[in-house]
């Protein structure tokens, strides 16, 4: 059965436009330690909640690359969702503020750069840059503390290349 494609389109993106996506995560104890173990990161900033009470955050942080990972896959409804042929990798990939368990992240797409593919006319680059806020809760409309960026390049089909 054929992916209903729900994303965009290459066609779609225009430079500058940012999308704010509808989804949320909280970051639970057990989604860190889960995906932390399963990778064979034995890190024990990670894990070991007496060894982090030692550290200057004082309590375990969120593995950056369980963040990364559910920051672009909240991305995937509003932009790629059966329109990518590939991701074709990151450019950057920074992680200014702390997250810890219970956190919730609100994401943000930009669209930095859009361009034909040189070699496959059924195809082009856009270049992404997606953003994961830390949301307080605890404050209306209070500031965000950013803690991912990260800049990444999707080959994406043109939706004549499907129709055709």
């Amino acid at each position: 059965m054929p992916i209903i494609p729900k994303g965009r389109w290459f066609d779609d993106f225009v430079v500058g436009e940012t999308i704010h996506h509808a989804l949320t995560r909280t970051i639970t104890e057990s989604d860190n330690v889960m995906f932390t173990t399963q990778t064979m990161n034995p890190a024990p900033l990670h894990l070991d909640a007496a060894y982090a009470e030692t550290t200057a955050f004082g309590r375990p942080l969120v593995n950056s690359m369980l963040t990364i990972g559910i920051v672009v896959g909240i991305s995937v409804h509003e932009t790629t969702h059966g329109t990518t042929v590939a991701n074709l990798g990151f450019e950057e990939i920074v992680f200014p503020g702390p997250l810890f368990h219970g956190d919730t992240i609100r994401a943000e797409t930009e669209v930095m750069a859009v361009r034909p593919s040189n070699s496959k006319p059924d195809r082009g680059i856009v270049t992404f840059e997606h953003r994961a806020y830390k949301v307080d809760t605890t404050v209306a409309d209070a500031d965000q503390t950013l803690v991912c960026r990260a800049r990444r390049n999707a080959l994406m089909w043109r939706e004549t290349a499907t129709s055709a």
